[in-house]
């Protein structure tokens, strides 16, 4: 009596134990798929002014995904970003509808795109932007992801000669007067 009720007892337990580590292997998969997304969308950009090249000097760090969905949206067909792809043309387009740099006059200035590095989960993108006077009645757009994503937050540092200052882009606030 007391052995099959030791047996009865283990194999329970046994049973028991195994469904309990399947339940918290089901319960614990959405937990761990969405540590692997991002639950926010922002991009950090730096922009600093070079007054020896007279021009400045900007990397745009983008998660990598997000670019991804954004030019797969805009070619109509699945981008992959990665080093040494044939995306440039295509990262460069988008760009330049994104961040738009004006002078006073609301005329552009000119961009450069120098290229793109990705790693890990991000993208640097590289850009040049040659210029010369003040930043009076200049005014930068950054709408880079906003048409993707509704929280789409894009930081921008700028620093020209001894100024530096932050400014936020995201839905509703796309450009900012300099």
């Amino acid at each position: 009596m007391m052995f099959g009720k030791q047996f009865s007892d283990k194999r329970n337990n046994g049973f028991l134990r195994g469904r309990f580590f399947v339940i918290i292997a089901v319960l614990s998969l959405p937990f761990l798929l969405a540590a692997s997304l991002h639950e926010y969308h922002v991009s950090v950009t730096q922009m600093q002014y070079n007054p020896a090249q007279k021009a400045f000097e900007i990397s745009i760090r983008i998660f990598t995904d997000d670019l991804e969905k954004a030019l797969t949206e805009s070619a109509g067909q699945r981008i992959l970003v990665k080093n040494g792809d044939k995306n440039d043309p295509l990262v460069e387009r988008y760009i330049r509808k994104s961040f738009v740099l004006t002078d006073g006059t609301r005329k552009p200035a000119a961009l450069h795109y120098i290229g793109k590095e990705q790693e890990e989960d991000a993208t640097w993108v590289y850009l040049e932007i040659p210029y010369q006077g003040t930043l009076a009645g200049c005014r930068l757009q950054n709408s880079t992801l906003m048409e993707v994503f509704d929280d789409q937050v894009n930081m921008t540092n700028v620093k020209f000669t001894s100024e530096k200052k932050t400014y936020l882009f995201k839905k509703g606030q796309t450009i900012h007067n300099l």
